[in-house]
């Protein structure tokens, strides 16, 4: 579906325009509506704790020059999650805290995410998050909502392409040991064993690694012809590449989103050249996905990538929910979000499923000489 400039503005505004009722005492009194937001400002991710809070921030401004919700200004409360596990559950207790705060952006990590669940279905508020296990929005929590598309998604675009666009059926799977990792090579392994082409080798590694040189041989020696991973932190993926190279590996490369994040680019540098990935936001997929780019160009003099886009649109989706939700109880919050249809964003057009689900497709891109080129996008019914 492609959407003009005008169309995407007009659906953003339908949901920001709303009318509304003033339903919980701390809304009416509160001068402003607040979102409580757990980022990593230090620790291995503090540079994507940047882009996300600048993807934030850009909806929070268009938000409120919009008018805000509920005819009220909206605030950003950041907590910094340290990158840790235990850091966003003592970021989240400390937004939880705040009574006045209604919605919250949780992290892209998605074994961040499992940390500071249990206390999400304790405190019973929406919460977004970018984490792709596919778990994540089945394990009866009903307050997750995820804006990106999960991990049974992108395994199997990662199959499809390798095998029926390059032509490749002896795959290496490399992939963190943590749960977004662990799902993800589990999604693409299924995908493969359907396809009728069982990977030749499946790697784990742990985060933070400094040496992947065991893991380079491993690939190197498993004779096979195609790579497909799943990288957590781009840190990660910058020495895996690397060393990759140096070593002599040069098959086809087809990767998680993190393969195409603009960190990743600017730290393997040429090492990722000719690599392609399966990315949720591709800039040239949309016109509200380009939109958003020559917005965030404009703001912050860089390109954007997939850290911004999901908080951008996060805050988007929330704002425009509690407007048509007509106040700030969680219960009719939730129902909004899960009746938004067709709703433009940078990552895609937003069809929340009861899960909590609102992206169902991936969009397939390569790396060209650190220039990021959109291929396709592939959309899945089931």
């Amino acid at each position: 579906m492609s959407l003009t400039r005008r169309e995407f503005a007009a659906g953003l505004a339908a949901g920001i325009a709303a009318p509304y009722v003033v339903t919980r005492a701390s809304a009416q009194g509160a001068s402003t509506i607040k979102i409580g937001m757990c980022v990593p400002v230090t620790g291995p991710a503090a540079e994507q704790g940047l882009w996300a809070q600048n993807g934030a921030k850009l909806a929070l401004a268009a938000v409120n020059k919009a008018g805000g919700v509920l005819g009220k200004q909206v605030e950003l409360v950041i907590e910094d999650d340290q990158t840790t596990n235990p850091g966003i559950v003592l970021a989240f207790s400390k937004l939880a805290a705040q009574s006045d705060i209604v919605g919250f952006l949780g992290s892209v990590r998605s074994t961040q995410v499992h940390a500071m669940a249990p206390d999400v279905l304790k405190l019973g508020k929406p919460v977004m998050i970018g984490g792709t296990d596919p778990n994540l929005t089945h394990m009866n929590n009903p307050w997750l909502f995820r804006f990106r598309p999960n991990d049974s998604y992108s395994g199997r675009v990662i199959a499809d392409f390798g095998v029926n666009t390059l032509g490749k059926k002896k795959w290496a799977i490399v992939h963190s040991t943590d749960a977004f990792g662990t799902a993800g090579g589990k999604a693409l392994s299924a995908a493969l064993e359907k396809m009728g082409t069982p990977a030749v080798l499946d790697q784990g590694y742990a985060n933070q690694s400094q040496d992947f040189t065991p893991v380079v041989l491993a690939v190197k020696q498993s004779g096979a012809d195609v790579l497909g991973t799943y990288f957590t932190f781009e840190n990660d993926l910058g020495i895996f590449s690397r060393q990759l190279r140096q070593l002599g590996v040069n098959i086809p490369w087809v990767g998680s989103p993190s393969t195409v994040a603009v960190s990743s680019i600017k730290l393997a540098g040429p090492a990722l050249y000719g690599t392609y990935g399966v990315a949720d936001y591709a800039e040239q997929s949309s016109e509200a996905s380009k939109n958003f780019g020559n917005s965030y160009r404009e703001a912050y003099k860089t390109a954007p990538d997939l850290q911004s886009a999901w908080t951008y649109d996060a805050v988007t989706v929330l704002s425009a929910a509690i407007n048509k939700a007509g106040g700030t109880d969680p219960g009719k919050i939730r129902e909004a979000i899960l009746g938004l249809k067709k709703f433009p964003g940078a990552e895609g057009e937003y069809n929340f499923d009861q899960n909590g689900d609102g992206l169902h497709g991936y969009n397939v891109v390569r790396n060209d000489k650190g220039n990021i080129v959109f291929d396709k996008h592939i959309e899945f019914e089931d």
